[in-house]
């Protein structure tokens, strides 16, 4: 894939329905907030051996996962646009589109913005963290098109 000022995507991996990275490059950098000129970033999008053995390693959980993010810890008085790296699962988010009704599309957007706000210091571990982390997610999500993940789907 490709490489954008700021940005590094990287495919470990050759699998059906990936997007581009055009797309992917715009779900970042609208993630960022307009934050892309001055952050640095490097996505990459593995197999489920690689996710599993990074998900074990660092988080100490065994299988495999959607989207692990790495943020940046600068040094004490570091001054740093490096906001850090995302793995991203390929096969997982294929089964999950499945399960969850979703088009690809849909959830890789999802999934590509779930990552850069960890990298941005969101989190969910804590009700009212995921709350706020949902609700941002939703907001950028439908500024693309895309529909709430988080809300139940009306057929």
């Amino acid at each position: 894939m490709s490489t954008e000022p700021g940005i590094e995507i990287q495919c470990a991996i050759t699998a059906e329905g990936l997007p581009s990275s055009a797309q992917l490059y715009q779900w970042l950098q609208h993630a960022l907030q307009n934050r892309a000129a001055d952050s640095e970033l490097t996505l990459r999008i593995v197999d489920e051996a690689e996710i599993t053995a990074l998900n074990h390693r660092y988080r100490g959980k065994d299988g495999a996962t959607n989207v692990l993010s790495f943020p940046y810890q600068p040094l004490p008085g570091v001054e740093s646009g490096l906001l850090g790296d995302i793995v991203i699962c390929a096969p997982v988010v294929a089964r999950e589109a499945v399960t969850q009704s979703k088009s690809l599309e849909e959830h890789w957007a999802h999934i590509t913005i779930h990552g850069v706000l960890h990298l941005l210091g969101h989190d969910h571990q804590q009700a009212e963290e995921a709350g706020h982390m949902e609700q941002l997610e939703a907001q950028l999500l439908g500024q693309l098109g895309f529909a709430d993940p988080y809300r139940p789907r009306v057929d």
